[in-house]
């Protein structure tokens, strides 16, 4: 499994009801709010072994699987 699967596995776990593979304004069109991105925040925090700080719970950050996925990187590469 590479991680967009396992990301995908993730949110599927917290929203199964939204195609976190297709959408790219799940923020800025209200499809997640924030109890949601709260849950999303500790489950990615979770399976990827990170700790998102509050400085990075931004809309960009959060409106897609692949920013998702940027935001990850970033804290694998040292951000933290």
């Amino acid at each position: 499994m590479n991680e967009m699967e396992k990301l995908l596995n993730v949110l599927a776990e917290v929203r199964d009801d939204v195609d976190f593979a297709s959408e790219t304004a799940l923020v800025e069109d209200g499809v997640i709010d924030s109890i949601d991105l709260t849950q999303i925040i500790a489950a990615l925090d979770e399976a990827f072994d990170i700790h998102i700080q509050t400085g990075d719970i931004e809309p960009e950050n959060f409106n897609s699987a692949g920013a998702m996925l940027e935001l990850i990187h970033s804290y694998r590469k040292g951000k933290q």
